[in-house]
């Protein structure tokens, strides 16, 4: 039984590119599903984050300054 839905999702124009083989559009639905389940993205995002912020810090960066330019960027976004 097949129980996979489409659904559309927002990429930029090198992902969609990428996404144009039927089989790698089918090995990342896989994947973000497995990724979606449980808390397991909370986690993905926490090291995402975690990642970002180390990349900043060697960059020079403060947590003040990342901080703020979190900030900032959540102020220009609409909603």
């Amino acid at each position: 039984m097949n129980d996979t839905v489409d659904v559309m999702i927002p990429v930029d124009a090198e992902a969609a590119k990428a996404l144009e083989s039927p089989a790698r559009r089918e090995a990342v639905g896989r994947y973000l599903s497995s990724l979606l389940k449980g808390a397991r993205v909370c986690d993905v995002l926490a090291e995402a984050i975690a990642e970002a912020k180390h990349e900043a810090r060697t960059h020079g960066l403060t947590d003040e300054e990342i901080d703020a330019e979190l900030n900032k960027w959540r102020a220009e976004r609409p909603g």
